[in-house]
């Protein structure tokens, strides 16, 4: 194995087993010794890719933004973008654990040695960018602030996944957030253009209608 593949390969697995750790310790409860043991690396291979663990959690939390990406075409960017987008999250938190570290890393890194509200304000300049899309389009209220609503939105995606991983380890993070948009949607969007956004998100599909005779179709 060439010797780049083969330290990209170190590389993420200590990341992997890294996210595991976050995941389930935080960053105060987890130790390098625990993912040198779920990296299954030694200590010199660790030092080789990061130089202490806050560097680590630094790299888990950058991935996310892979992940809240809007459209590159400025037209294509809208307030749907940011509903799905945040579905999409939900969804990540449900099934990638370096999304769910990335998210307990932000919360906690006032624990870092030199946090940064870095991350935090990448969340919120992402939303802002669909806001002014939005407001572009008409379809945000004039007298709103972009930023304003991309910093109550961010807020209020903190919260609903914080109290969606408390009560039902994020089970219901879906539903959780649509509650989230069908009650903010018309405090932000003009009430003529409220009909044109899905707070379930884009992607949702409703389900088949049973039969009127309960006979199953398939």
């Amino acid at each position: 194995m060439p010797k780049q593949e083969r330290a990209e390969l170190t590389r993420t697995a200590i990341l992997d087993a890294a996210a595991t750790v976050f995941d389930e310790r935080g960053f105060q409860g987890g130790t390098l010794t625990d993912i040198i043991a779920g990296a299954g690396v030694t200590k010199g291979a660790l030092y080789f890719h990061f130089s202490s663990k806050e560097e680590i959690a630094k790299a888990i939390i950058s991935e996310q933004f892979t992940i809240w990406t809007p459209p590159d075409d400025p037209d294509l960017v809208t307030l749907q973008t940011a509903i799905d987008l945040s579905h999409g999250m939900g969804l990540s938190l449900q099934n990638n654990p370096r999304v769910r570290a990335g998210i307990r890393l932000v919360i906690e890194q006032g624990t870092f040695s030199t946090p940064t509200p870095d991350a935090y304000k990448n969340w919120i300049g992402l939303v802002q960018t669909c806001l002014e899309g939005a407001a572009r389009q008409g379809d945000l209220r004039p007298d709103l602030d972009p930023n304003e609503v991309a910093t109550f939105i961010i807020a209020s995606f903190t919260g609903v996944q914080i109290s969606s991983e408390v009560l039902t380890q994020r089970e219901d993070i879906s539903e959780r957030l649509t509650t989230m948009w069908r009650l903010t949607l018309p405090g932000i969007v003009p009430p003529r253009r409220l009909h044109k956004f899905r707070p379930e998100g884009s992607n949702f599909e409703e389900p088949e209608p049973e039969p009127a005779n309960g006979v199953s179709r398939s």
